[in-house]
C-alpha cells in the first residue's frame, strides 16, 4: 500500500471568520488614503538615495558591514507614511558611486539635506516622518555593535545633514 500526500479531508475548509465585509457604499481605497503628497521620480530617488546611502555610509563605518546594512535596511523597508511608501518601493534608480567613505558622503549627506527640505515645503509631518525613520535606521544599524568613534562621527554627521 502506497502513501500518498494527498489531503487527509477531501473538502477545503475556509475561514470566513477573518474575511472583511464592506458595503458596496463604503469602498476602501488605500493608496489615495496613505498618499497625502505628490512627489516626482527625481525626488523620490533623491529620498532612496539620501536613505540608503546613510545605511550604506554607517555599513562603511562599522566593525560588521553587513550586520549594519541588514538592520538598516530592514528598518528602512518597514518604515510608514508617504516616505515608507517610496522607500519600500522596487527601484534600481539608486545612484551611489564611489570607492571611499569621503565619496559616498558627498553624494549622500546633501541628499539627506535636500529630502529633509524638500519634504519640509510638501508636508511638514512628512519632513519630521523622514528624520523619524532616518533615526530609528541609524539605532538599527548600530544596535548590534559597539559603538566606535568613526561610527559616532558617521552618526553625528548624518544627523547634522538631517538638522540643516
Amino acid at each position: 500500500m502506497t502513501r500518498t500526500n494527498r489531503p487527509r479531508y477531501r473538502t477545503a475548509l475556509t475561514l470566513t471568520a477573518f474575511r472583511t465585509h464592506r458595503t458596496p457604499s463604503t469602498p476602501t481605497n488605500f493608496k489615495e488614503n496613505t498618499m497625502s503628497i505628490t512627489l516626482t521620480d527625481q525626488n523620490k530617488t533623491t529620498l532612496r538615495t539620501a536613505a540608503y546611502g546613510a545605511i550604506s555610509l554607517l555599513a562603511a563605518a562599522s566593525a560588521s558591514p553587513h550586520k549594519a546594512a541588514t538592520a538598516g535596511t530592514t528598518a528602512l523597508y518597514s518604515a510608514t507614511g508617504t516616505v515608507g511608501h517610496v522607500l519600500a518601493a522596487k527601484s534600481k534608480d539608486i545612484q551611489l558611486d564611489g570607492k571611499t567613505v569621503a565619496e559616498l558622503a558627498d553624494q549622500v549627506l546633501p541628499a539627506l539635506t535636500e529630502s529633509v527640505h524638500l519634504l519640509g515645503e510638501l508636508d511638514p509631518a512628512e519632513a519630521e516622518n523622514f528624520r523619524s525613520i532616518i533615526a530609528t535606521a541609524i539605532d538599527a544599524a548600530t544596535a548590534k555593535a559597539e559603538p566606535s568613534p568613526v561610527t559616532t562621527q558617521i552618526t553625528g554627521k548624518i544627523t547634522a545633514a538631517l538638522n540643516a
